[in-house]
């Protein structure tokens, strides 16, 4: 235990860079709310991370920043329930502002991680898969413990996620689709990873893509999110899903923000004209 906690301990060091070249929304604690039934906010003004409660045991989806952990166990709690009954960890992608706080809740909690076979290794070693050099990227290693591929499920306490490898923004990063119940009503949840370029090269003549395939696996993704149908879109950014208006709204008592049929149609739709204007600046700079 004592080589782990060192070890921990070192990884969140090197994490100092990162953190403070970060907004600072991204580890500014902020006071987690109730979206569903079941359904719980509880990560950073600006880096999601989401609790789902169940009778046998909690799920919680994404660590935020490797400095995050004790803010996200900070608010499950505030809300009455308890770390130590978060059974299963899962992530959207691997990197550092999601998958930084990993590690140290997996300590912490007792709970498994599942994660994609594709975004294993970079979970397992800390690092941006084709910017290992960069050490303002890594965060503190975290052991898979159960391998996903596109579309298996994860279930605990009657609460069922599909998985759904959407690729690119990682090679892993996973769309978790799940349903809720908002109001006595039933409604189908998206959570979305991501399809951002970020720090991503598509076309390098320097260094060549981020890894081989990415433009293809983008492209991919798209097409798979366009199958999908949700009433309520989640994402692991605040902003991606405007989180604080729509808390602002819900805490008027007014019919539930969250539930809009058409924003995820209009965020891919938004997503895959920006990915488009990055690949081509990239491919004219490569040049």
């Amino acid at each position: 235990m004592r080589a782990l906690v060192t070890g921990l301990t070192a990884s969140l060091a090197l994490a100092g860079a990162a953190t403070a070249q970060t907004p600072a929304a991204w580890t500014t604690p902020t006071a987690p709310f109730q979206l569903a039934d079941n359904l719980y906010y509880v990560g950073t003004e600006g880096l999601s991370s989401f609790l789902i409660t169940t009778p046998q045991g909690h799920i919680l989806i994404d660590g935020a920043m490797p400095t995050s952990a004790k803010d996200i166990e900070a608010s499950i709690t505030s809300l009455g329930f308890k770390p130590s009954d978060v059974k299963i960890l899962l992530n959207s992608h691997a990197h550092f502002d999601h998958a930084g706080g990993l590690a140290e809740l997996k300590r912490d909690t007792g709970a498994k991680l599942a994660a994609s076979a594709a975004d294993r290794g970079a979970l397992e070693t800390g690092t941006y898969p084709g910017s290992e050099d960069v050490k303002a990227f890594d965060f503190p290693p975290v052991k898979v413990d159960r391998v996903l591929n596109d579309g298996d499920q994860v279930t605990l306490g009657g609460a069922t996620l599909t998985a759904h490898i959407t690729p690119g923004h990682s090679a892993g990063c996973t769309t978790w689709t799940f349903p809720l119940t908002i109001l006595g009503q039933k409604h189908e949840a998206v959570l979305y990873c991501s399809t951002s370029v970020a720090a991503n090269r598509l076309v390098s003549k320097a260094k060549g893509p981020q890894y081989p395939g990415i433009v293809e696996d983008y492209r991919k993704a798209f097409a798979k999110l366009k199958t999908l149908k949700a009433d309520v879109f989640l994402a692991p950014h605040g902003e991606q899903f405007g989180m604080e208006a729509k808390r602002a709204k819900l805490a008027s008592g007014a019919p539930s923000p969250f539930v809009d049929r058409g924003e995820l149609t209009r965020a891919i739709a938004q997503s895959e004209a920006a990915f488009d204007t990055q690949l081509a600046k990239q491919q004219k700079a490569a040049q």
